[in-house]
């Protein structure tokens, strides 16, 4: 992602790596900070692999300009013109959480789920919140991500529900010894 975040933040020319993070931070609202040495590591790999070529000397600053090579615009018009995929199965933690939650003697799902679904309201109204404050105009990048997050984090009530529903329809579990470990008797 960051890879393909600065190949096209160079689509609007030539830049150094301070003021590739600074754009990049700035038209995901800061939702994807980066490290200075992460930018320059990935713009390292771009220029090994053809995709970028530094535009001259370093500045007075030591700071050295990029542009995209052909190769790199013709990489960039790929990214964008291919769908993300998204992971078949969910391997996120919430996901995991709750599963083994269910399948765990003692722990009271219900008492996960209700937490879970306070955090993900309460992040819900900060993210409207936020919205609400934003410019259509200058915030356009920003508003594109906040929603996104808007939409995730309704998705989340809407399946926590759905989960709740689900656990309360289930029969109550009943304690289970856990099995005995196998051991070879050793004749003595």
């Amino acid at each position: 992602m960051v890879r393909n975040g600065l190949l096209a933040l160079l689509l609007r020319g030539p830049m150094h790596g301070y003021r590739l993070r600074a754009e990049f931070e700035a038209s995901t609202g800061t939702t994807w900070p980066l490290n200075i040495g992460q930018v320059y590591t990935t713009l390292a790999r771009l220029e090994r692999d053809g995709l970028v070529a530094p535009l001259g000397e370093a500045d007075a600053e030591g700071r050295v300009m990029y542009e995209l090579t052909a190769a790199g615009r013709e990489e960039v018009g790929r990214w964008f013109a291919t769908p993300v995929e998204r992971q078949s199965r969910p391997r996120d933690e919430l996901s995991i959480k709750l599963a083994m939650a269910l399948m765990t003697e003692g722990v009271d799902v219900h008492a996960v789920l209700q937490a879970q679904r306070t955090a993900t309201l309460r992040s819900l109204q900060e993210l409207t919140r936020l919205k609400a404050g934003a410019d259509e105009v200058t915030d356009a990048a920003w508003l594109l991500v906040l929603e996104a997050m808007i939409f995730q984090a309704e998705a989340e009530v809407r399946w926590l529900d759905h989960c709740e529903s689900r656990v309360s329809a289930l029969p109550a579990r009943h304690a289970t010894p856990a099995p005995a470990a196998d051991h070879e008797e050793v004749p003595s």
